[in-house]
């Protein structure tokens, strides 16, 4: 079920409101047709905004360009950019049934009656949803409701996806089911998608590439594995996973990195035995996770505490004194190189 693609192109796009806040600096972004691009930030870094300015909702500040392939669709309204949007709280009509809904845009746009019902039934069996077509939103689940808007927002075969938090208000094992049916819909479409979410487990398990922002820019734009791996800031490396810092002054052996501080993530450290580590350490807590003992360590020379992750199947005691190693090429550096490949 696959369509022609279409690359999203943003050049130079800014944003000041009325009232002078600034929610984005100049910035330029390629997205390349049917790939799945992550915004990605803390509240208030400008994804939202980025995404509403390639919809249409917003205007980027004069000199800012929005492309759809070679089409220049900067003065365009959402309405005649033929995009679908899926939000966090749904946005569906309330006084419509399930079918209803998916079906609205397709008969806004006058689409025949057979082609309409068709289409409807497609996005409904896509989308495990049939036994709900004559049902009302309001007698649906958040789960059931997200997937109507997905239905709706893909029916109309839009040229590109936006996506704007729309797991946010799940519970915890619902997101993570649904995180999986999105990933397997946009891989059999094809379609280019542009998700925005502040969750790193979903922008890690959903993006081709992300995009990392901060502050109404640009912080880092990479695979997941290179943001994870070679977080090109202090601000990524801190806001993607959790990162451990630690004074050179504490660490001895060999492969040590360059510079005042060594930084690693807690699953490239492993427990060793006596004189065989970078550092000795106290164990401060220990957290049973089943798969895995998170410790929280304290290696001294003022440094934050450390967490690791083992694997070991030993009980590991509090107060107990450990020596821990970090991996071949489990040290990173903030400037894109080093890190796993």
């Amino acid at each position: 079920m696959t369509q022609e693609t279409t690359a999203v192109s943003l050049t130079a796009c800014a944003k000041t409101f009325a009232d002078g806040t600034r929610a984005l600096e100049p910035l330029d972004l390629e997205v390349e047709g049917g790939e799945t691009v992550v915004l990605l930030g803390p509240s208030g870094c400008g994804k939202t905004t980025l995404l509403r300015i390639i919809a249409g909702l917003e205007s980027p500040d004069r000199g800012g360009r929005v492309h759809f392939n070679d089409e220049d669709v900067t003065p365009r309204p959402i309405e005649r950019r033929n995009v679908g949007m899926v939000f966090q709280s749904y946005a569906l009509f309330p006084n419509m049934t399930v079918a209803g809904n998916v079906a609205y845009g397709l008969r806004v746009r006058k689409d025949p009656k057979a082609k309409v019902e068709a289409r409807v039934d497609e996005m409904l069996a896509m989308m495990h949803i049939d036994d709900l077509a004559d049902r009302r939103v309001d007698q649906l689940s958040g789960g059931q409701r997200q997937r109507v808007a997905l239905a709706r927002a893909i029916a109309v075969r839009p040229r590109v996806l936006l996506l704007d938090e729309p797991l946010t208000a799940l519970d915890a094992l619902l997101r993570d089911r649904l995180r999986v049916e999105i990933d397997s819909l946009l891989r059999a479409l094809g379609i280019t998608s542009i998700y925005v979410t502040h969750d790193q487990a979903e922008a890690m398990a959903l993006g081709d590439r992300i995009v990392v922002m901060s502050q109404g820019r640009i912080a880092q734009i990479g695979t997941p594995r290179d943001i994870y791996h070679r977080p090109a800031n202090d601000f990524v490396a801190d806001f993607v996973g959790t990162v451990n810092r630690l004074p050179a002054a504490v660490l001895a052996g060999p492969d040590l990195p360059p510079g005042p501080e060594a930084l690693f993530r807690p699953e490239d450290a492993e427990l060793v035995g006596e004189g065989e580590g970078h550092f000795s350490a106290r164990v401060t807590s220990a957290f049973f996770l089943g798969d895995r003992t998170r410790l929280i360590l304290d290696a001294g020379g003022g440094a934050a505490p450390v967490v690791v992750e083992s694997t070991l199947h030993d009980p590991v005691a509090t107060g107990a004194t450990v020596a821990v190693r970090v991996r071949p090429g489990g040290f990173m550096r903030l400037d894109g190189a080093g890190g796993r490949p």
